[in-house]
C-alpha cells in the first residue's frame, strides 16, 4: 500500500497548492470513479470540508443511475453543487440523433463549460484526468494553463521541476489542476477498495457486461465482464487487454478525436 500512500500524499499536496494559488477555485465532477476519488481526496485535504463548488456539466444524456448517484452524493458529502447545461445548443437541436459524437460532445460539454467559466469567473479548475487514460492526456501537467478561449496548447507545456507549478494565469484564461495525473486505473480501484469510496453501480457486471468508463448513454457501451465486486474488478485489471475507454464512442469517431476535443477545452 506504500504506492497508494504516496499517490494520496501527492494528490493532497496538489489540492492544497491549488487552494493557495487560486482565488476562485472549482472542481469538475462527472460522477465516475475518478471523480469520486477526487471528492474523497478533497475531504482529506481540507479536514472533511470541500471549500469550493463542485461542477457537473450535464449533457442531459446521463444514465438514470448517475443522476440518482448525484443526488445521493450531494447529501452524503454536503458540497455545493453547480449543474450546467448548454440550453442554447439543445434549443438548436444538437443531439446524438442529428449530429456526430464529436460535435455533440463539444457542444454539450466543452461549450457548456465555457459558459460556466464566463458566468462564474473561475481561475482554477480541478479535474480528474489521468495520464494512462489515453495518449493525449499523457501530455498534461499537474497545473495546465488554458487560454481565454479554453484552448490547450499541448505543444507548449510549462515545465514542472521539483514540484514547482505554474500558478500564473494566462491572459483572461484559467488553469486546470490535475491531482490524479500519476494514478492508474488499477490505482483508482485499489484506493476505492481501501477507503471504501462510494461509486455508481454501473461499474459492476450485470448480464456479463459492465462499464469501464462512463459518459453519455447513447455513446457509452459496456465491455464483456463478469466482475461484480471491487475485488473481481481489480483481478480483471491485472489480466485484461481491453482499453479503459474502449466503450467511449467519441474517442473513436474520427482520427485524433480526443486530441481535437481536448485542444478546444474538453474536460
Amino acid at each position: 500500500m506504500q504506492n497508494l500512500d504516496n499517490l494520496e500524499s501527492q494528490s493532497i499536496f496538489i489540492f492544497r497548492e491549488a487552494r493557495y494559488a487560486f482565488k476562485n477555485l472549482a472542481m469538475l465532477w462527472s460522477m465516475g470513479k475518478d471523480s469520486n476519488v477526487l471528492l474523497w481526496l478533497a475531504k482529506k485535504a481540507f479536514c472533511g470540508h470541500i471549500p469550493f463548488p463542485i461542477i457537473h456539466i450535464d449533457t442531459t444524456y446521463e444514465f438514470p443511475q448517475m443522476l440518482e448517484f448525484r443526488s445521493w452524493a450531494k447529501e452524503y458529502y454536503g458540497f455545493e453543487l453547480i449543474v450546467k447545461i448548454n440550453q442554447e445548443a439543445i434549443e438548436r437541436g444538437i443531439s446524438y440523433k442529428t449530429h456526430d459524437p464529436v460535435t455533440v460532445t463539444h457542444e454539450l460539454k466543452t461549450v457548456a463549460l465555457k459558459q460556466a467559466l464566463e458566468e462564474y469567473k473561475w481561475d482554477g479548475l480541478i479535474t480528474g484526468i489521468r495520464r494512462d487514460e489515453d495518449g493525449v492526456r499523457a501530455k498534461e501537467r499537474y497545473f495546465s494553463p488554458r487560454n481565454q478561449s479554453m484552448e490547450w496548447e499541448y505543444k507548449n507545456q510549462p515545465p514542472e521541476f521539483w514540484n514547482l507549478f505554474l500558478a500564473t494565469l494566462p491572459n483572461n484564461g484559467h488553469v486546470r489542476i490535475q491531482p490524479l495525473l500519476d494514478w492508474t486505473e488499477l490505482d483508482i480501484w485499489l484506493y476505492i477498495k481501501r477507503e471504501n469510496i462510494p461509486i455508481p453501480s454501473l461499474y459492476f457486471s450485470k448480464n456479463g457486461k459492465r462499464y469501464r468508463s462512463l459518459g453519455c448513454w447513447p455513446i457509452t457501451h459496456p465491455v464483456p465482464s463478469h466482475a461484480s465486486t471491487i475485488d473481481e474488478i481489480i483481478e480483471e485489471l491485472y489480466h485484461t487487454k481491453t482499453s479503459e475507454r474502449a466503450g467511449r464512442a467519441q474517442d473513436h469517431a474520427e482520427p485524433n478525436a480526443m486530441q481535437k476535443l481536448r485542444a478546444k477545452g474538453f474536460l
